[in-house]
């Protein structure tokens, strides 16, 4: 289902895409969109819930240009996301910028925000699919040893997708842009990075003797960090 990378159009902003503050921060290739995306692991689901804006932490997965969700059928917020247009925002911070001054102060950062309408799926397999790139985005190596969904649990959850079409990609990097007049301040200036980093895997508590850390979940443990720029 992937698609190919050489086949796909650029970006191509939209009137609810394009930026309209700081625009040489905006990015076009695809590529750097996929590259946002598949370095988070949670993103921000925009609905109108009854009249009112609500914004939700949602877990996620990407195949090609299809972003993919899901969440209980009692939800009203998920019921919500099929009603209206919603909006995903996925974003890393890679460092705090220190200026001279206060107001240049910044955030070295990647965003990306989607817009679109989701579509519920319903054929049996297009839902087992979603689901699983779900749990490997979030877990690599997971589904194919552990117990998939069975009837009821499916029945329980609603998946949606959402095509990638309408989306921006915008990008901060680099030092601190400061007035030249306050360059021969002796304030310091500069960038304090930010990275996330695994820690040690915690055997569940009822996990029986002898079970060891699966090998995917110790190579992830090791590598000593979730996403680096």
């Amino acid at each position: 289902m992937t698609n190919s990378i050489s086949a796909r159009p650029p970006l191509s902003p939209t009137p609810r895409s394009t930026l309209t503050r700081s625009k040489e921060r905006g990015r076009s290739d695809r590529a750097e969109l996929d590259a946002v995306l598949d370095a988070g692991l949670i993103c921000h689901l925009g609905v109108l819930l009854g009249g009112s804006p609500v914004v939700l932490p949602t877990a996620y997965g990407r195949d090609g240009d299809t972003l993919y969700l899901h969440g209980s059928t009692g939800s009203g917020n998920m019921r919500a996301a099929m009603t209206s247009d919603i909006s995903v925002a996925v974003t890393h911070v890679d460092g705090i910028v220190y200026a001279r001054s206060a107001m240049h102060f910044s955030m070295n950062y990647r965003s990306a925000v989607v817009h679109g309408r989701a579509v519920e799926l319903t054929d049996p397999d297009a839902r087992t699919h979603a689901l699983r790139v779900i749990v490997e985005h979030a877990a690599p190596g997971a589904w194919s040893r552990v117990r998939p969904p069975n009837k009821k649990e499916l029945a329980a959850t609603m998946v949606l997708a959402l095509d990638l079409t309408e989306a921006s990609v915008k990008v901060r990097a680099g030092g601190p842009v400061d007035d030249p007049e306050d360059v021969d301040s002796p304030t310091w200036a500069g960038v304090l990075p930010l990275r996330q980093v695994w820690g040690a895997p915690i055997d569940s508590p009822d996990l029986a003797a002898g079970i060891q850390v699966a090998p995917d979940v110790l190579e992830r443990s090791a590598s000593g960090v979730s996403y680096v720029r």
